[in-house]
Parts: structure tokens; C-alpha cells; sequence
């Protein structure tokens, strides 16, 4: 979801944030767990740490629930012990998808994800068989409002960004994994405040879907992989016209 594609994706979803509090604290708190348990409990020791808090404070998490979640990984407190899974799959059109899990039960979420694909016309591949299309790296989207990209190639470029893609009511900068939480804490520092700010998978192509059917049942396909318990986070390469999205959404 790379592209005006994914601008248009991530104030679509906006409106239903709130509704999902309590699955994003959740998400967010395995994510805390597991950055713990590898890293330990210092955040300034912890790069993975410090990027996950970014995120629950991005998200007004409560204070006591990243704590309570950050003592589980450390073995403070008692929890359950989670893995970090990815699928790749194929949706409508051709569509290739990246799925993040984070599970304490690996047959739940692969008997999960596999249903939700093959319900709504898509089918799981083989590990690897997708990473071609996509970079995983770091992903900042700004309102074009909210800086120039004077602002951006002095702020993020000299904290470690690769590159700025300019649309026309949006940037998109990425940067590398290593690089995320330098520029997230320039962009801080500047003043700047991504709309969204992640660790993705962005496709090196996308795939054009100009049929309202189909623009359907890809959103169809990605809000039900979404709403699997196990899920961390959905990443796809589709290219949906603003206007055909808001039609199909």
C-alpha cells in the first residue's frame, strides 16, 4: 500500500481507529513484549524498544499498559510467549499481500489467515515466494501541510532517510530499519508529525485495480486479515484511484 494508494488507505482508516482501541493497545503491547524479551527493559539500550514506544505513545497507550507489557517480556510479570510469523498471499487482481503475526499459538493463526484468504478469493503462497515485490523499511507519510520538502530533505535526509517521494497532498519518506527511530526523533524535533509512521513492506511495483468488484473484495480481503486476532499489521501492493476507493470503501 505504497503510493496515493496508501494516503488514501490511511485516512480511510482513520475514522475507525477509535472503535479498535483496545486491538491496536493489544497489538502494540505483544510488540512491547517482544522487543523486551530480546532487548531487555532499557529502552535507551534498545533500539527496537524505543521504536515500539514511539509507536504506543503515537497511540496514547496508557502508561501502566507499556509497562505491564515491557515486565512480561523482561520476566517481571508472567505472560504468554509469543513468535513473530510472516505470510504472503495473493488477493483479487493479483494482489500480493504481506502479513505480520505475532501469536502464542501458531496453528490458530495459520488456520486463521489461511480461511480469511481463501474466503474472499485469494490464496496463501510459500515463504519467500513474494519478498522479491516488496523492501522492508521504515515509512513516514506527511500531510503536505505539515512541512515543504526543503524541511524534510534537511530534518530526515541528514537523520538517515533514503529517499522522499513528493504526491501531490502528501510525502513519503523511507528509510532504512536502522535508521527509523533517528528520524522519527528528528521529525519530533522539527516539529513534524507523520500521519503514519511504520516499519512496512513497500512494494518495488504496484498493481493497477481499476474494477469496482475487485477494489471491493482486495479492501474486503485486507480489513478481515486485519480483524484476525492474531495479525500485526497488512501490507499490499495494490494501486486503487482515490475516487474508486472511496467508491469501493
Amino acid at each position: 500500500m505504497a503510493g496515493h494508494s496508501k494516503w488514501a488507505t490511511t485516512k480511510r482508516h482513520k475514522a475507525a481507529v477509535d472503535a479498535k482501541r483496545g486491538k491496536i493497545f493489544s497489538r502494540i503491547s505483544k510488540e512491547l513484549t517482544i522487543a523486551a524479551r530480546e532487548g531487555g527493559g532499557d529502552a535507551s539500550m534498545n533500539p527496537r524498544l524505543r521504536t515500539v514506544l514511539l509507536k504506543a505513545r503515537g497511540a496514547n497507550m496508557p502508561a501502566d499498559n507499556i509497562e505491564r507489557a515491557i515486565k512480561k517480556g523482561t520476566g517481571e510479570l508472567p505472560g504468554a510467549v509469543y513468535e513473530e510469523l510472516l505470510y504472503e498471499g495473493y488477493g483479487p487482481g493479483g494482489v500480493g499481500i504481506m502479513v505480520e503475526v505475532t501469536t502464542d499459538n501458531k496453528n490458530r493463526s495459520a488456520s486463521d489467515v489461511r480461511s480469511v484468504f481463501t474466503k474472499n478469493h485469494g490464496n496463501l503462497a510459500g515463504p519467500g515466494a513474494l519478498a522479491f515485490q516488496f523492501q522492508h523499511m521504515g515509512q513516514f507519510l506527511i500531510d503536505g501541510q505539515k512541512a515543504t520538502e526543503e524541511d524534510l530533505m534537511e530534518t530526515a535526509v541528514e537523520a538517515g532517510a533514503q529517499d522522499i517521494k513528493v504526491a501531490e497532498d502528501h510525502f513519503e519518506v523511507l528509510c532504512p530499519i536502522q535508521a527509523f527511530y533517528s528520524v522519527s526523533q528528528a521529525l519530533e524535533q522539527k516539529g513534524i508529525e507523520p500521519d503514519s509512521s511504520e516499519i512496512a513492506y513497500i512494494p518495488n511495483t504496484l498493481v493497477p485495480i481499476t474494477d469496482p468488484d475487485v477494489a471491493r473484495q482486495v479492501l474486503r480481503l485486507i480489513d478481515q486479515l486485519e480483524d484476525c486476532e492474531d495479525v500485526q499489521n497488512v501490507f499490499a501492493n495494490y494501486d486503487i484511484d482515490q475516487a474508486l476507493l472511496e467508491r469501493a470503501g
